[in-house]
Parts: C-alpha cells; structure tokens; sequence
C-alpha cells in the first residue's frame, strides 16, 4: 500500500522511489499513443458504381495515348486471342506529359472499357516516415491487385517513389519502398493479368531501373493537343451544355494553342458560370472569351491609373497590335485592350491561324519585333521608357538566345549550336555567341522604331481609338486598319533577314 509523505524526508523517498517509474510510464503511453497514428495498409481498390463512368468517349485530343491504352483493354477482354500467338500485355505502361493533359483520366477510362478492378493511389501515400510502411503498402496493393485479377494498378504522381536513388541515411525509406516496387515489377508472371500504369510528369527524374524493359515496358507520353484535339476536347466538356448560335468551338480551338485538357475543361465551365450570373439561357461566345482571359490571364482589374499613364499604356499596346499588323499572319491580332488582368496593365492578344511547330528565321524575327514594338512606341511618342515591357523584353531575349545557342540561325554559325551544356566552347566563341543575341534584338528594336516611325499616324489614330474604348476587338481593328488605307505585310518589313545579313557583313 503507497502512503502519501507528510514530511521532507518522505517526500525525498517518495521522488526517488516513484519518479523513474512515472518517467517511463509517460514515455510507454507516447509510444502506444504514436504507434496508434500510424496509418494502416489499407487496399486502394476503387469501386466503380460510385465514382464518374469515364470511357473513351470521354477522352478527346490524345488519340495516340488512347489507342497504345486501347491494346491493353482488349488483352484484358481477350486473353487468348494474344496468347495463341505468342504474345503478352506490357508489364507496365507510362504515362508521361504535362500537367492537366488526361494521364489520370487515360487510366480511369482503360479500367471501365476493360471491366477490370481498378486500384489507385498517389505515390506520395507511399512515403511515410516510418521505415518499412511504404514497401509494406506497396506489397499489399499488389497482393489485392492479384488475387482480384483482371486489375489494373494506377500509381499517379510517380516521381514521388520512382526518382532516381541517391543513396544515404535520409534517402533509406525512399530507397527501400522504391526497391519494394522494383520486385512487384519484376514478380509479374505470364500469367498474371494485372496491369501496372504509371503518371509522371517529370520522366527525366526517374530511376532507370524503372524504365528497362521488363518493368515499364511502354513508355506513352501524351502532350498538350493539337488545333483538332482541342476542338474535340471543348466538344466533350460543352456537349452537355446549351450553346448559343453564335459559339464557334473551331475559333475557341485556335485561340488557346498550348493548352491542356484540363485549361480547356476549365474554360467551358467558366463560360457556363459566366452565362449563369448573366442569367442566361445560352452559352454566348463572348463568355468563353471572358472565360479565356479570365483563365490565362487572371481576373480582371480596374487599376486607379492616370492619365498620363493611361495615354502611354495606349501607345504601348497600340505599338505591338500595329506592328503584328504590318506582319501579316505571322500574329494576327484578336482583341487589344487598355484594361488590366492579372499583373498586365494591358494585352494584345493574337489568333494564330495554325498551330505551328516550325517557324523561320524570318517568323522568329518578325515574333522579336513585335514584342519590341511596345517599348519603341514609347520612345517614338515620349521619348523615353517605362518598366513596361519587362515581360517583351524577357520573351525577345528567350527567342534570341534559341536562334543563336540551339537553332543555328545565327551569321557566325550558321550551321551548328552552340550550347556550353553540349559543348565545350572558348571564351573566344562565348563573347562571339553573346554578341551575335545582342545584334539581333538591337536590330529588331532598330527596324521596330523603324516602321512604326514611318506610320506614325496611324500608331496615334489606333491609340485614341484605345483611349476611348480601352478595348478594340478583331472587327474593329479591321475596320480601322482599312480606313486608314494600312495593309499589313508591307515590302518594306519581306528583307528584314536581307538587311541583318548585309549588316553582318
């Protein structure tokens, strides 16, 4: 029986006798406690009744991916039709692309075609910091996928347990749940009918040893859609949706070139809230175009600005919307706007007519002046310059230094890049390199100044008409453009590439 002290001595007694022992109790009772959060290996098989039945009507604009996905589909359907003549289903198939281009939703849509269990997780769920939870997880998921065969295993986000091993204490739980992996892998017999698909978006972080063949046999990358992809997706996500007359998915198409699956997704749905807080009964076109600004360039801003600020933001996007002009259909101009969105003050905004994946020196130089033609209507008109056209700046920088480091479009070398990462270049060779991206934006600045000099009037007719509407769609661009007799691509701009190699010279 434990008597409480009633005096020093007994309180000393007592604290030397019990403290030790409450000490250790405190310490057991964390532990259990500890022990309790740790999360349990659970199976991540997903049912299907309850989530959305994705099929392959509801994937647009990766038709390559699509039909590498639909081979495997079918193995798990017909077996045997492959098996007769020798051949086998990829152990792993990966999916790799861009952010928001549909690797997820390829895999949702391979297991409700195939019929087939479908198990998901994220590979971050894998990483724990207690040692030995991830490779147990992972020795679990497989074991479920197995014995409820036909399966597909999804592990999205890949990198997260598949980077490439880097070795040391700190890197050991990572090393052994990727090691875990490794095995599962490499345990698939031929007569396993489970499927193993991975989403990364970063290829190049991970180990080899998951990409040698017998482990993720088929590597699928599926990128951003192309002008027809594009329209077929904005067809999916509005088929549910009323549209007005006047919406035309082809134009929408065109106007958001690199764009993924999701922005395009995104956009539809901005529309239709758009219509919804109008109260309308139709999707109009003009809300997808706000839908459009509103997702690539952020919400619209009604900054207090001066006048005197106002009068040079309209000269610098009149600069840049007259000069595409003269350019032809290098930049076609959709809409130029005074009115901030985002960090912009203002926006010109261009509708290519193509998608296009190879441009000449010609069109590279033609995209720098252009850039430069905000900064140079500020010279023009004011004589000096603002922080304005940081942004111009940067892009005319990146374009210069692709021509000369990788293109070979340069005059000194013509006919090789010249990227220190590939080759060991001379301080002699870097100085020449340097010099040459710096004549090429000075010389597009120069032939910028040039032209819009030359119609200066129509440079000052085009920013009134901005200082009174402060935005200017196609229409009216056109219309002005024909009222002042200006018509774009003048013979003057044709031998700008003439006149930088004569000034090479």
């Amino acid at each position: 029986m434990v008597t409480w002290p009633h005096s020093p001595d007994d309180i000393g007694g007592f604290l030397i006798t019990w403290l030790p022992i409450i000490f250790f109790g405190i310490i057991i009772v964390l532990l259990l406690r500890t022990m309790s959060l740790v999360p349990k290996v659970k199976p991540a098989m997903v049912d299907r009744d309850t989530t959305d039945p994705v099929g392959w009507d509801d994937v647009a604009g990766v038709d390559e991916a699509k039909e590498e996905l639909k081979e495997v589909v079918e193995f798990l359907r017909d077996r045997k039709k492959f098996e007769r003549l020798g051949a086998r289903v990829p152990k792993g198939i990966l999916l790799y692309g861009p952010p928001g281009t549909g690797k997820t939703l390829l895999a949702k849509a391979a297991a409700n075609e195939s019929g087939a269990n479908f198990y998901s997780s994220s590979a971050s769920a894998f990483v724990e910091m207690f040692a030995g939870l991830g490779a147990a997880r992972i020795r679990k998921l497989f074991e479920d996928a197995r014995k409820n065969a036909p399966s597909i295993v999804f592990i999205d986000e890949l990198d997260a347990v598949g980077s490439a091993r880097s070795g040391g204490a700190h890197n050991r739980e990572h090393d052994q749940t990727l090691n875990q992996l490794l095995v599962e892998l490499d345990g698939f017999g031929s007569s396993d009918e489970v499927v193993i698909m991975g989403a990364s978006n970063r290829l190049q972080d991970l180990d080899p040893a998951l990409l040698r063949p017998g482990r993720f046999d088929r590597q699928v990358n599926v990128a951003p859609p192309d002008l027809t992809g594009r329209e077929d997706i904005l067809r999916v996500h509005t088929r549910s949706k009323p549209l007005g007359a006047d919406v035309d998915l082809s134009v929408l198409a065109r106007r958001t070139a690199g764009l993924t699956g999701a922005d395009l997704a995104n956009i539809a749905n901005e529309a239709a809230i758009f219509a919804a807080r109008k109260d309308q009964q139709y999707i109009r076109q003009e809300d997808f175009e706000g839908a459009m600004e509103r997702v690539l360039t952020g919400l619209q801003k009604r900054r207090v600005v001066t006048e005197k600020e106002k009068r040079i933001l309209a000269y610098h996007e009149a600069g840049h919307a007259l000069l595409a002009h003269l350019m032809g259909d290098v930049m076609p101009i959709q809409k130029v706007t005074i009115v901030g969105r985002g960090d912009a003050l203002g926006m010109a905004y261009y509708l290519p007519v193509e998608d296009r994946y190879l441009h000449t020196k010609e069109e590279l130089l033609d995209v720098m002046k252009v850039a430069l033609a905000g900064r140079a209507a500020e010279e023009i008109v004011f004589g000096r310059v603002t922080n304005g056209a940081a942004s111009d700046l940067e892009k005319v920088t990146q374009i210069a230094r692709a021509m000369v480091f990788e293109f070979g479009m340069s005059e000194v070398a013509p006919s090789r890049t010249m990227r220190a990462d590939n080759y060991a270049l001379s301080e002699e060779t870097k100085r020449m390199r340097d010099s040459e991206q710096a004549r090429l934006t000075d010389h597009a600045y120069e032939e910028a100044l040039r032209l819009l000099g030359k119609h200066r009037a129509t440079l000052d007719r085009l920013a009134g008409t901005l200082l009174e509407k402060e935005t200017i769609d196609r229409d009216e661009f056109v219309t002005l453009m024909a009222e002042v007799g200006q018509e774009s691509r003048s013979a003057e701009t044709v031998g700008t590439v003439r006149a930088l190699e004569r000034a090479a010279e």
